[in-house]
């Protein structure tokens, strides 16, 4: 019988012992890999939740409105942690090393958005003015104006619940006063820059109006202009504006008064002020605002429209004015008044003087009127003169019988495009309405139309004027096209 070799017998075992520890090491790597995928898994899932947590918990933040896919591409995009700085079962510390990640900071430029201090956010308006106000406020909600207690009798209005009531039923009509005075801010913010010395009269106002139609979405009978623009110089008081080819250009010694409306269903922001470039004429503008201000300190419930034309009058009137080495006494001009406002009525009946010894209706809750003031250096008293630039539908005019089918057609133009809202020729232009001249002459001659010539003192004289449009809520007054400006 044969014998086994006891040497090959050990080198077997020694063998044996070798596959085996690299098997037990093969085990450990295979096992170290899988527990380092699980550790890695479970980490990437629990920052794609907290990702997602934090898109849904913060507004506006960097992850707002993903989804959780987004999350989780967000949350692989955050700092990783090293591998000796991981541990299973220990997952805090690169959930710290990730919410050590300094977001970046947004550049806000025009357009960008930016927080107010109510909490509704606006954005920056370009220049020329191009965003129209509805995205600049996306809450819509538009601020307010100028906000005053009445006084004496009425003082008790402002803590009134019973009055705080009928506020809150009206807020959609007064926020949509609000953002057509918002309009005019802006428009004439973009107006007081390029008026200068030089330009044409009638590109200005073309730009204006233009302003206005962007910035407020023109939409037929529901939104835009409410009246003509109106840039009567020096001794003109009112209601001129250039007609289809007029060249006339402002110069620097000119007094121009800037006159121009925006409605929202009917409801009119009515507003003026006066652009003077020759600092020789500071003390008639001054004396101006101080009385237009007076007349809107004055106004309110209960208040006798007379009462408000005698202070005006005694503030217009306590100023002097020396132009070219002469005194001039600045006189309240006393045949214009301000006036009430209704819905598609810019004239609603009610006229506010601007002299003493004015009716004594008294003004009430809840009405509009055009607070304005016009002081001059000449007589104190207008007439009509110049050619005709402004027109308006009677408000209460019925049914009238045309013979002329010009006339017809006219009329249908006009109640399509302007209602009973003001309108001038450069408006007919501007629809395509041609050779109309005599027919607009037979709607004003048969009454339908009325005709709105300018207003002039005597030649060589200046006139100022101030205009703001009022609102006496239930609880207080609100002055609702003043800003920064004046």
């Amino acid at each position: 019988m044969a014998s086994t070799d006891p040497e090959p017998e050990v080198a077997h075992e020694e063998e044996s012992v070798e596959d085996s520890a690299a098997d037990l090491a093969d085990d450990t790597s295979e096992e170290a890999r899988k527990a380092a995928e699980k550790a890695k898994k479970k980490r990437d899932k629990k920052k794609a939740k907290k990702a997602a947590d934090k898109a849904a918990a913060a507004e506006g933040g960097d992850l707002a409105g993903l989804s959780l896919n987004e999350a989780s591409a967000e949350a692989e995009n955050t700092t990783e942690p090293t591998q000796d700085e991981t541990v299973e079962g220990d997952e805090s510390r690169p959930a710290s090393a990730a919410s050590k990640k300094k977001k970046k900071k947004k550049k806000t430029g025009a357009g960008d958005a930016a927080e107010g201090a109510d909490g509704n956010k606006v954005c920056e308006q370009t220049f020329p003015p191009s965003i129209p106000v509805s995205k600049l406020f996306p809450t819509g909600i538009f601020p307010e104006g100028e906000v005053c207690d009445y006084r004496d009798d009425n003082l008790w209005r402002t803590t009134s619940e019973e009055k705080r009531e009928l506020e809150r039923l009206e807020f959609p009509m007064y926020n949509e006063v609000r953002q057509a005075s918002e309009v005019h801010r802006q428009t004439r913010k973009f107006i007081q820059k390029i008026a200068q010395p030089g330009i044409k009269l009638f590109d200005m106002c073309e730009q204006l109006e233009n302003c206005t139609r962007t910035l407020i979405e023109e939409k037929g009978l529901q939104a835009g202009v409410a009246f003509p623009t109106g840039c009567s110089l020096n001794h003109v008081a009112a209601h001129w504006t250039p007609n289809g080819g007029d060249q006339t250009v402002l110069g620097y010694s000119d007094v121009m008064k800037i006159d121009f409306g925006t409605q929202i269903n009917g409801r009119i922001i009515d507003c003026a002020f006066t652009v003077s470039h020759d600092p020789k004429y500071d003390e008639l503008l001054k004396a101006v605002k101080d009385a237009t201000n007076t007349g809107i300190a004055e106004a309110g419930i209960d208040v006798r429209l007379g009462d408000i034309g005698a202070a005006v009058q005694e503030v217009m009137e306590s100023y002097e004015v020396e132009i070219d080495g002469v005194t001039y006494p600045v006189k309240s001009v006393r045949n214009l008044n301000g006036h009430s406002i209704s819905p598609y009525q810019i004239h609603a009946g009610k006229s506010v003087p601007i002299v003493k010894g004015g009716e004594q209706t008294k003004m009430e809750e809840g009405e509009f009127f055009a607070i304005e003031t016009f002081g001059s250096t000449g007589k104190g008293y207008v007439r009509e003169d110049l050619e005709c630039s402004h027109y308006m539908k009677n408000f209460d005019v019925g049914h009238v019988p045309l013979r002329l089918q010009k006339a017809k057609k006219l009329l249908a133009t006009i109640d399509r495009n302007f209602g009973t809202l003001a309108f001038c020729r450069r408006y007919l232009d501007r629809i395509g309405e041609t050779q109309y001249l005599m027919a607009l002459k037979n709607l004003c001659d048969v009454g339908i139309v009325q005709p709105y010539p300018p207003l002039c003192d005597i030649k060589g004289s200046y006139v100022a004027q101030y205009e703001h449009t009022i609102l006496l809520r239930p609880t207080r007054k609100e002055v609702l096209s003043r800003g920064d400006d004046y």
